[in-house]
């Protein structure tokens, strides 16, 4: 089984680095008592670099003293003719944490700065089995910003007529930092498989949530995730309500420290900043004469009540990836109480905002208000491609905090943001400057507009661009 990694980051051979594996050496580590792990790079040069990992496992070894074989008595042949020693699996994750256990914990003694760095990688498998189909694999990697090619082997060359098998080539592209990669790899290829070669228990729980951190709790899928992750329906669903409440106390914390932050911020008739900002999105979808709105992020239903006290607006719909949040959206809506016209008149989807989903279509106004800085940098040219090609409303709205006002807000410590799941606060220039070539690419104009009370110097405490379709 090859898995080979390479960048075309500058100096390429930073990557050696960070895989703690000297690119002018061969290498070999034992992985437990059934195989060997190879590392070799085929390529280390200043432009581009090759870590490629040769998994070597001993398919008697493995079938006369592993758990895993023990568990397939279905089949009396099974545990000495099958793919384990050739295919991603669990294994290769086993190999993953043992090999590059430094880089997949984000640890890099010698070169700490390049933890940070996002490198553009080319991942290669040579053969992963899904039970899911290329779909499956897609649904996985997409919304993490991958860009994938799958090739599917066919059962036997010889015989066309047998069909396709469920084992992929693959090739991923994107560019990350590489201890997501690797946690990536780790936790989506033991999914894809649907097996592990050990007994799983609550200790799994744990290495999932260590693992998957920093990205398993925003993923669309993570209840897929985590339920084959975990193979039994109890641990899957004991992980889902830790991710859940998890979720739901950093929000609360978040929220809770942002409008502490702001509270100092009110118009002149009293009005707190988060009010100010749902009055000049209002406006605006007012002045563009919509009558079908679209909340992308829509959280706990905060804005979405402002929008249903509007009489101009026929349709609202709110998407959130989180379903807890949107059951919450619902109980502040009193959904439940309302008329069958009402209910008709508002919808509430789970989604992702970084891939193509039919029920963003057909609306006239999008907005995300203060959406766009809880989603990182990398995943930005997915939300664009989301929102302003596959969604195309005639109007798009977006909120976010503005930077340069920062330094007024006397309980906002120097170089921190407002809100704990904030990856970055944009000024007013950088906000410009990401607006206005995605508005020249997509085919739209964009306009600026302060919101909250303007300080000569340092503007307003929020910034909203409005994005407007232009005809063809």
């Amino acid at each position: 089984m090859l898995l080979s990694i390479t960048t075309t980051h500058q100096p390429a051979t930073d990557l050696g680095w960070l895989l703690h594996k000297h690119p002018a050496k061969v290498q070999e580590f034992k992985l437990g008592s059934y195989g060997k792990v190879h590392i070799v790079y085929p390529e280390a040069t200043e432009k581009r670099c090759t870590a490629t990992m040769l998994l070597d496992i001993d398919p008697i070894t493995l079938a006369r003293g592993n758990s895993w074989s023990r568990g397939n008595e279905g089949f009396t042949l099974q545990a000495y003719v099958n793919d384990r020693p050739y295919v991603a699996s669990s294994f290769l994750s086993h190999a993953i944490a043992n090999v590059y256990g430094s880089a997949l914990n984000g640890t890099c003694k010698d070169r700490p700065e390049l933890l940070t760095v996002e490198m553009p990688f080319e991942v290669k498998i040579s053969a992963l089995p899904s039970r899911g189909g290329e779909k499956l694999i897609r649904t996985l990697f997409e919304p993490l910003g991958y860009q994938i090619e799958a090739e599917r082997f066919v059962l036997d060359e010889s015989f066309p007529d047998w069909g396709n098998s469920r084992y992929f080539k693959l090739t991923l592209r994107n560019t990350l930092v590489l201890q997501d990669l690797l946690s990536h790899l780790f936790i989506l290829i033991p999914v894809l498989d649907g097996q592990k070669h050990y007994f799983v228990d609550n200790a799994e729980i744990e290495k999932l949530m260590e693992k998957g951190k920093r990205w398993l709790p925003q993923h669309p899928e993570k209840e897929q995730i985590t339920r084959r992750y975990l193979k039994f329906r109890k641990l899957g669903n004991k992980a889902m309500e830790y991710f859940e409440d998890e979720a739901k106390s950093v929000e609360l914390d978040g929220d809770k420290k942002e409008e502490q932050v702001e509270k100092s911020i009110t118009s002149k008739d009293n009005k707190p900043l988060n009010v100010q900002r749902i009055e000049a999105v209002l406006e605006q979808v007012r002045k563009c004469g919509a009558t079908s709105v679209l909340d992308l992020g829509c959280g706990e239903g905060r804005y979405l009540n402002e929008f249903m006290k509007s009489t101009d607006l026929e349709q609202i719909t709110g998407i959130d990836v989180a379903p807890r949040t949107l059951m919450i959206a619902k109980k502040r809506l009193y959904y439940d109480r309302m008329t069958e016209t009402q209910q008709k008149r508002i919808a509430l989807y789970q989604g992702s905002l970084l891939y193509r989903d039919e029920r963003l279509e057909n609306h006239d106004a999008a907005i995300l208000i203060e959406v766009i800085e809880h989603v990182e940098p990398s995943k930005h040219a997915l939300l664009e491609r989301t929102i302003f090609e596959c969604a195309k409303p005639k109007t798009v709205i977006v909120t976010t905090p503005n930077s340069d006002f920062n330094v007024l807000f006397p309980n906002l410590p120097h170089g921190k943001f407002r809100h704990p799941d904030h990856r970055f606060e944009w000024s007013r220039k950088e906000f410009a400057a990401w607006a206005k070539p995605v508005a020249e690419q997509y085919g739209y104009s964009v306009c600026f507009h302060p919101v909250g009370p303007i300080h000569e110097k340092h503007g307003a405490p929020t910034q909203m661009a409005v994005f407007h379709l232009i005809k063809s």
